[in-house]
């Protein structure tokens, strides 16, 4: 924990510089650090800048033995100044509330009280309609000219027993929820089946970081990650309209950023990608300082997903994409090696024998050096793959860093079956956020009706 804070802390100290006055930093932790983060969050913000410990429920039940079951994460939430952006948000009504909705054909409406606390000697405390509302020592929310305004516009509830006073309908598509508090039970986790899964271990949910980044920020507004893993925060805030910048220091979370922007967004999205070898030089100093981003790197550039994202036996495979050439057939792959030293035949020789092994239909050798010919013919040896649709692909594809940095790719029949990384769901304009409820005491209304309209 000691090694974690102090990798922390001139993180945060740097985060705390470049944020804005209008800006807020939201850190997400599991409760066995949130206490130790708090207090150097605290160190660097000042305690003053504290907004809220917000309980987030991520899950519905765990099993611990001799505990409670431990079932939801921490967001700190600390503001840069006392003008931070916000704009608070709601959560779904409760069915129990929502029954509440029970009135009305056309349109679902609860009625509310139409007078508010105290006696008042204004338009306010007059009787109206023959209900004299200082007798219960109130007063009418609304001055008499515009109750009878929304009474013939059809927004005053009349009881139909006798001597009921009359309320005001708050309509159902007119209320934007509940709002927000510091727990939050309303934003379930990624599970198996979910639509935005991509796979990433620490994945978090799109509506998570969309109720952050809507309360904080606006359109324009710069939203930076600087541990952004598959890049929710970054595909959440281009979805919003907002600038952003995320940060990851391996090439295979760029990798996978990149396609999910792709996926979601198409051409619509334009981005730069810092740090990043564009040139053999770059990705020789790469491979010497790196060899594992090196090859996440370089499977990237061809937009093959690597085997294993931990260090170890590889068996002879770096990377896998798959793909699908006829009509309701099986999956069909391509397996991938990189080298970045020196290659010889006998490394073609190898990847042949692991192609065979894995029953693949092609194989691929992706190397800093240029092939030899021995490594051609070693090559060529494998023969062709042909597909249904007649074309023929070499077996075994000898492709070097600079050719693929020069934008050459893998021979391999494309299809819209390609599903090397599960897609991330195509972006949809949201909805327009609904208006609020006419708030008692709020004497404004015409301006509010003709907002509506």
């Amino acid at each position: 924990m000691l090694a974690y804070l102090a990798m922390m802390a001139p993180r945060l100290v740097e985060l705390r510089r470049v944020l804005r006055p209008t800006g807020s930093l939201y850190l997400h932790c599991d409760p066995t650090a949130s206490h130790y983060l708090k207090l150097l969050l605290d160190a660097v913000f000042g305690p003053e800048a504290f907004q809220n410990e917000i309980v987030w429920k991520r899950t519905a039940a765990h099993s611990s033995a001799n505990r409670y079951g431990p079932v939801h994460d921490v967001i700190l939430f600390y503001g840069r100044s006392a003008s931070r952006a916000w704009s608070g948000g709601y959560q779904a009504y409760g069915e129990a509330y929502l029954q509440r909705f029970s009135q009305g054909e056309s349109r679902a409406f609860k009625a509310e009280n139409l007078t508010g606390a105290g006696v008042r000697h204004g338009e306010t405390g007059q009787a109206w309609r023959g209900f004299d509302v200082t007798a219960k020592g109130r007063h009418w929310a609304f001055p008499p000219k515009v109750l009878d305004q929304m009474d013939a516009e059809g927004n005053i509830y009349w009881p139909k027993k006798p001597g009921g006073w009359p309320r005001i309908k708050q309509y159902l598509d007119e209320s934007k929820g509940v709002p927000l508090q510091d727990v939050w039970v309303d934003v379930f986790p990624i599970n198996s089946q979910a639509q935005e899964r991509l796979g990433y271990p620490t994945q978090k949910p799109e509506a998570l970081l969309e109720r952050i980044i809507r309360a904080s920020s606006k359109e324009g507004d710069t939203v930076l990650d600087p541990f952004c893993g598959c890049g929710t925060a970054v595909a959440v805030a281009e979805k919003l309209k907002r600038k952003w910048i995320g940060i990851d220091i391996t090439h295979l979370a760029i990798s996978l950023i990149k396609t999910r922007l792709k996926d979601a967004c198409g051409d619509r999205v334009s981005y730069a990608v810092i740090g990043e070898p564009t040139t053999t030089e770059d990705a020789q100093e790469l491979s010497a300082s790196d060899p594992y981003q090196f090859q996440w790197w370089a499977l990237g550039l061809v937009g093959a997903r690597p085997v294993a994202q931990k260090k170890g036996a590889d068996q002879g495979i770096d990377g896998r994409l798959y793909f699908h050439d006829e009509e309701g057939g099986k999956t069909k792959q391509i397996i991938l090696s990189v080298k970045a030293g020196h290659v010889t035949a006998s490394h073609v020789r190898d990847l042949i024998g692991v192609m065979t092994r894995e029953k693949a239909e092609i194989g691929v050798l992706i190397s800093m050096e240029d092939p030899t010919q021995p490594m051609r013919k070693e090559g060529a040896s494998a023969g062709l793959y042909s597909s249904p649709w007649g074309t023929n692909h070499p077996r075994i594809q000898l492709l070097t860093i600079a050719e693929l940095l020069d934008g050459r790719g893998i021979d391999y029949p494309m299809s819209r079956g390609n599903v090397t990384f599960k897609k991330a769901p195509r972006a949809k304009e949201k909805a327009k956020e609904q208006l609020p409820l006419v708030a008692e005491g709020d004497s404004d209304y015409r301006a509010k009706k003709r907002s509506r309209s």
